[in-house]
């Protein structure tokens, strides 16, 4: 069965577009292939937040078949995160209470660019939201082996833009990132604490200067 999810069929702007422009204006080397990492994450996503989309009796996730050894390590990933779940009260709470997959859409968001003021409409989908507190968050596969190494990716991966970007367009005060190792089945996590923390800002002096490069180009 296809996955009957518009998102990316819509005309809003979305974090994805922003980093597609950057790999367009700043190309880079780029580390492995990144269609596979793609569609293993997908295959990750779908077995912790959208169960209902996938086949086990086919190792498939919508339309698409996972080899055995990528199916098997995805239902490992799943395990540990609930294994951490039992010592880690928050965790177990994400997993419990959260909308899984939820899509926002902010028209007409003002954004800034110096003195500079300007709208774009703008999306997010998010992993986990948690509508008793107003905030959600992130879940993330890894190759990193240690937290540090995954600190580093955060910035590497602008995955600060991206958790910047989704709370600005909920209004959220804060966030946090959920990763598993695909080399040892780890758990990192990244909790932004309010609009001071480090990643937050970071995450948007990214995401205001690609934005205000789209708007440029194709407002």
């Amino acid at each position: 069965m296809a996955n009957p999810d518009s998102y990316f069929n819509r005309s809003e702007v979305s974090n994805s577009d922003l980093t597609e422009l950057k790999n367009y204006l700043y190309p880079r080397m780029q580390f492995g292939d990144k269609e596979k990492a793609f569609k293993f994450g997908t295959l990750v996503d779908a077995l912790i937040t959208e169960n209902e989309r996938v086949r086990y009796d086919k190792r498939m996730v919508d339309d698409t078949t996972y080899s055995r050894e990528d199916f098997e390590l995805g239902l490992e990933m799943r395990r540990a995160l609930r294994k951490e779940a039992e010592k880690d009260q928050f965790l177990a709470m994400v997993l419990e209470k959260s909308d899984t997959q939820r899509f926002m859409v902010n028209k007409n968001q003002v954004f800034h660019y110096g003195n500079f003021t300007y709208h774009l409409d703008t999306r997010c989908k998010w992993d986990w939201w948690l509508p008793d507190f107003g905030f959600g968050g992130d879940l993330k596969t890894t190759f990193a082996e240690s937290q540090r190494q995954f600190d580093e990716a955060i910035d590497f991966f602008d995955w600060d833009r991206s958790r910047a970007w989704y709370m600005d367009i909920a209004g959220s005060q804060q966030d946090f990132i959920y990763a598993i190792s695909k080399k040892n089945c780890k758990i990192f996590k990244h909790f932004i604490t309010g609009r001071d923390h480090p990643s937050y800002k970071n995450g948007r002096e990214k995401y205001e200067e690609l934005a205000f490069k789209w708007w440029t180009l194709f407002s």
